[in-house]
């Protein structure tokens, strides 16, 4: 009996086998034949074709409404409006390409050049022209008895005077014919044309609401001269010479709100005030110590230089042209 059942098992294991066995075998066949799948596919390649015109009509929406949505218009920035008082030398043209050339890379500029002459010289004309800057060409001569005699010192008499009070006039007047000139956001910045500036000076100048303030550097015998802050206020100024003076600042140090200019039409430089006292002549009747507003890192930072082109000597051209050698003269420098 317990033989007939094991060979029964046995029986039973054996066809098991042979029936997977088959059936493996028939599998594995299968996989090398080529299969009619394609009643299978349309579906999937219907839903692939619809999503991708959706995609498509998805996108072309996209460029359309790009193509007509209006840019967002910026806030204009405020112009600067950079006086700078001029005068022939040699090494005028020098010094005028250079502070152009800095110019023309400060959005939002109008240099408002100022000749020390009785008319306007060819010279500065043409570079001007030239310049690629928003400009106004103005002039105005010296009073004889206030110039600078051969071999004076530069600080026996103060320069530029008469100049920069010219600009200060033309922009007025030219401001208040403009409509709501009055309102008008705008920056005064007196800049010499020898002096060397940082572009970042003008960005910090930009947001000034009255007078803003910042060190100078290489001025009055030192290596920079600097409103000190404390808690954001001006509260002393750090200078070699007479540090009770109003404001002992040097011209490139401040600038004014075009607003302030405008609504203080007096306000102008004195040229009988004392040595060192111009800028303070001017500065007295807009803004008090307290009002300053520091710039250039709480005025910790140089980004303006009080530098001076040295007098070319010229004794080998004089010698030539004591013998009719001389350079050209045709030939501007």
């Amino acid at each position: 009996m317990a033989t007939r059942m094991k060979l029964k098992l046995k029986t039973v294991f054996v066809l098991y086998f042979m029936v997977s066995l088959m059936g493996l075998i028939y599998a594995l066949m299968q996989l090398g034949q080529r299969c009619d799948c394609s009643e299978h596919d349309m579906p999937k390649d219907r839903t692939i074709s619809r999503l991708r015109g959706e995609l498509h009509r998805l996108q072309e929406q996209m460029r359309k409404s790009e193509a007509t949505k209006q840019p967002q218009k910026q806030p204009a920035k405020p112009t600067i409006f950079v006086i700078t008082p001029t005068y022939a030398r040699l090494v005028q043209k020098a010094e005028l390409t250079r502070l152009s050339q800095t110019f023309l890379h400060v959005p939002q500029l109008h240099w408002i050049l100022v000749e020390d002459s009785p008319h306007k010289t060819p010279l500065v004309t043409d570079l001007l022209v030239k310049s690629g800057l928003t400009y106004t060409h103005l002039h105005m001569p010296t009073a004889k008895d206030r110039k600078l005699q051969e071999g004076d010192p530069s600080w026996l008499k103060p320069r530029g005077v008469e100049q920069r009070n010219e600009g200060l006039r033309w922009l007025r007047e030219d401001r208040r014919a403009q409509p709501g000139g009055d309102n008008q956001q705008g920056v005064v910045y007196f800049a010499d044309d020898d002096n060397t500036y940082s572009l970042q000076i003008f960005e910090e100048m930009r947001s000034t609401e009255r007078v803003s303030v910042w060190p100078v550097g290489l001025v009055g015998g030192m290596k920079y001269e600097r409103p000190v802050v404390e808690g954001g206020k001006v509260v002393r100024f750090h200078t070699g010479w007479r540090p009770s003076r109003p404001f002992p600042m040097d011209m490139a140090g401040f600038a004014v709100s075009l607003k302030l200019v405008l609504a203080n039409p007096d306000a102008c430089f004195d040229g009988d005030a004392p040595m060192g006292f111009l800028e303070s002549s001017f500065l007295q009747g807009l803004v008090t110590m307290d009002e300053l507003e520091p710039k250039a890192d709480n005025c910790s930072k140089v980004l303006v230089w009080h530098t001076r082109t040295e007098k070319p000597k010229m004794k080998r051209e004089e010698a030539l042209q004591a013998q009719g050698l001389g350079s050209d003269r045709a030939v501007e420098v």
